[in-house]
């Protein structure tokens, strides 16, 4: 999958977005010439000094132009307290996992009892009735505590867009695939556009609006290795 990923950025302009911190992301999949949106977007990096393999290609400003967007630093202290409170609560939750993802933070419940899903659930809002410029979301058995602000996976996308210089252009085709319900924003930015495709990852119907659909990572690489080979 990464040398699938590499190929692709080689050909146009590749981010990752995600839930996670985007330090945790890059270390996961170590391709210096991405772009990077973690916290939900909340973080946004270009592609590294590292990466160089641009040089010979006419669109290299496209590619490599150094992008960041922070836009809920202010919340960083506040989110730090947060997670600390919730590993107090947590450590009493067998199979509870809170992760910092620096701008946002992740509750993951995938391996606590399903029983004890409702307790955790109220612990975490107790925490939050005293911050209540952080709101509570739920994915795929995480609960996800973000800033108030106006920003989601989908401004991410509306950002990279403009930051690339391809906002307003109408030859381009923007392609986003995920598998989360966070990832509906983005889907929705497209189709309001009407321009490029969502994509959702799942192997049973939803209601989503992306576009279309793949079963597993395996057809992603599948797609990600025909784009490559439709551009060569």
């Amino acid at each position: 999958m990464r040398e699938a990923v590499r190929s692709v950025a080689e050909h146009f302009p590749t981010a990752i977005v995600s839930g996670r911190g985007r330090d945790k992301v890059f270390n996961f999949v170590r391709l210096a010439e991405l772009y990077y949106a973690g916290s939900h977007g909340m973080d946004i990096q270009g592609p590294t000094a590292d990466s160089n393999h641009h040089l010979n290609t006419p669109s290299k400003g496209e590619h490599t132009r150094s992008v960041l967007c922070q836009p809920a630093s202010e919340f960083l202290p506040m989110i730090g307290e947060v997670h600390d409170l919730l590993v107090e609560k947590m450590a009493a939750i067998p199979g509870a996992m809170v992760e910092n993802n620096k701008f946002c933070l992740s509750v993951h419940f995938r391996c606590v009892d399903e029983k004890t899903w409702g307790t955790l659930a109220e612990q975490v809002r107790s925490v939050l009735r005293e911050y209540p410029r952080l709101r509570l979301t739920q994915g795929r058995k995480v609960l996800e505590i973000r800033p108030v602000i106006k920003w989601d996976k989908g401004r991410a996308l509306e950002f990279l867009l403009g930051a690339l210089g391809f906002a307003d252009r109408t030859d381009v085709f923007p392609i986003y695939i995920g598998d989360d319900r966070t990832d509906e924003d983005a889907f929705k930015v497209l189709r309001s556009r009407g321009q490029g495709a969502g994509i959702l990852v799942t192997r049973f119907p939803k209601d989503t609006l992306a576009s279309f659909s793949l079963r597993d990572p395996d057809e992603v690489k599948d797609l990600l290795r025909e784009l490559v080979i439709s551009k060569r």
